[in-house]
């Protein structure tokens, strides 16, 4: 049985089931998500189509220098420990990435800002992703929007409490292909250990080879094991900070698989401009917060450029 415990999203008891997940895992499997099959299927057959490529197509989508936030990263692109202020060998994957799928609605006057909502680079040789993966992307940032929901209930706040703070996400998307372990380096990882940026992570992951764990506030790691047709959520360090680290923003990595493995990712972040700072609730009497005030987006920058490597 997986360390990560599963709950019914569609369930009256989903808030209770979360808050306790939350304060001691700061993950849990979703099921009864309502996101369509298809959806799914299709978005991860194309990602799967994409690495099948021969790497000269994919790297027709490279990210066009480093540090630019969408777009293919061949393998050893990045160190996720090194968001962390770590040092340690380049992760042994490879991945494809995008930004937000419709243009924004608002005025953009903050150069980083406009970093965030980036052009897409999309494979000429595999048309079928961009529909697939655009509808995958918002099908997944209404979800995000509805474990909001249900993490403000969890939070004794108003159900709607997060809502104006998303509007103009500039959320990511990415998907991961792991090759096998020959040729890793002694202490490799796929991913190193690291904590994610946002408010929360969506994980579709592959419920064969496995590869994710996920590390107890004593400092064990545990196997994370996706139950079929479900996704695993995690918080993010902004959930933490708004929380005052009673929700944990927990340390996770994925071991180098025996066998090929492969994962989407979703990264739900708040508006660039949101403030995240501590909800007055999450204090105990006498405690004070942990953290200053800071804004999404400048934070998420930070982090982001943190763990780039060149290539």
């Amino acid at each position: 049985m997986s360390w990560v415990p599963v709950i019914d999203i569609s369930s009256r008891t989903a808030p209770a089931a979360i808050a306790e997940a939350c304060e001691r895992v700061g993950f849990l499997t979703v099921v009864g998500h309502g996101v369509p099959q298809q959806v799914v299927t299709d978005a991860w057959s194309t990602s799967r189509a994409f690495f099948d490529l021969p790497l000269a197509q994919r790297m027709q989508v490279a990210m066009p220098r480093p540090g630019y936030p969408y777009g293919y990263s061949p393998v050893a692109g990045e160190s996720l420990a090194a968001s962390l202020g770590r040092d340690g060998h380049p992760d042994l994957k490879e991945s494809f990435a995008i930004g937000p799928v419709d243009a924004p609605t608002h005025t953009i006057t903050d150069p980083d800002e406009a970093f965030a909502w980036s052009a897409n680079l999309w494979p000429a040789a595999l048309p079928a992703l961009r529909p697939a993966w655009e509808a995958y992307f918002r099908a997944l940032a209404d979800l995000s929007a509805r474990l909001l929901r249900l993490m403000a209930l969890a939070l004794a706040l108003p159900e709607h409490h997060f809502d104006p703070m998303i509007t103009r996400h500039t959320s990511a998307m990415r998907a991961l292909n792991y090759p096998a372990a020959d040729g890793a380096l002694p202490g490799q990882m796929g991913a190193g250990a690291h904590t994610d940026y946002g408010t929360l992570t969506v994980l579709l992951a592959d419920p064969v080879q496995g590869g994710l764990q996920v590390q107890s506030a004593g400092g064990a790691w545990h196997d994370a094991h996706p139950e079929p047709g479900s996704f695993v959520v995690n918080l993010g360090d902004a959930m933490a900070r708004w929380t005052n680290d009673r929700w944990r923003s927990t340390m996770h990595r994925v071991q180098v698989p025996s066998g090929r493995r492969q994962s989407i990712a979703f990264f739900h972040n708040a508006n660039w401009d949101a403030v995240i700072e501590c909800i007055p609730s999450c204090l105990a009497p006498g405690e004070v917060p942990k953290y200053a005030p800071i804004e999404a987006g400048p934070h998420l920058m930070q982090k982001f450029q943190s763990t780039v490597n060149t290539y």
